[in-house]
């Protein structure tokens, strides 16, 4: 059985890079392992955050600012915190009062165009398209509900009411001299088309 080691000098390269890999993990794995220390061990309290741009022992604005990731509660902060006093302007937010501040009332009135009419009003929507059906009779026989023949052109439709015509028009109404047509994709109002004879 062949283990493909014939060639000396190539085993000794694939030693030589495997120490090497083994060395390059230990490296990269070492540190962590010996920072971390198992439960129950007496490790000391880890050092304090120091906020970026400042130094330790530094200043961060007026107070020095210390952090630190030891749990115990500090009752000397926590009776300062107690005795700490509401010192506001006297006034209760929960109760309606006046401003304090006084608005200042205009001096004068403000200036205005006294030609322009103080009338508004308001802009006409444009009256809809009329439905381009024409109703020209009835297509029913005694004791049916209504229908009504309608072209547009070449093309003719027989419908009855609550049906839509050419995926459009709704018949809404029919009378004897009228049908009412709305127009369901503009969602304008209805229109009534009269009876047209020929």
């Amino acid at each position: 059985m062949k283990l493909g080691l014939e060639n000396k000098k190539q085993t000794k390269w694939a030693i030589a890079l495997g120490v090497l890999a083994v060395l390059l993990v230990a490296y990269e794995f070492l540190p962590m392992m010996t920072e971390t220390s198992p439960p129950g061990s007496s490790a000391q309290a880890a050092p304090p955050i120091v906020p970026r741009g400042t130094t330790r022992g530094g200043k961060l604005g007026k107070k020095q600012r210390v952090e630190s990731l030891d749990p115990t509660l500090k009752l000397e902060l926590l009776a300062t915190a107690e005795q700490t006093q509401y010192e506001g302007s006297g006034r209760n937010i929960f109760v309606s009062q006046p401003d304090p501040v006084a608005i200042p009332k205009p001096v004068a009135a403000a200036a205005t165009d006294e030609n322009k009419d103080d009338t508004y009003i308001p802009p006409v929507a444009p009256p809809p398209p009329p439905i381009p059906l024409k109703f020209f009779g009835f297509a029913s026989k005694p004791g049916e509900p209504k229908k009504i023949f309608l072209s547009q052109g070449e093309d003719v439709w027989v419908a009855g009411e609550g049906e839509i015509v050419n995926r459009r028009y709704k018949v809404v109404r029919i009378t004897p001299t009228s049908v009412e047509m709305q127009d369901v994709v503009n969602s304008g109002p209805p229109q009534n088309i009269p009876l047209t004879q020929g």
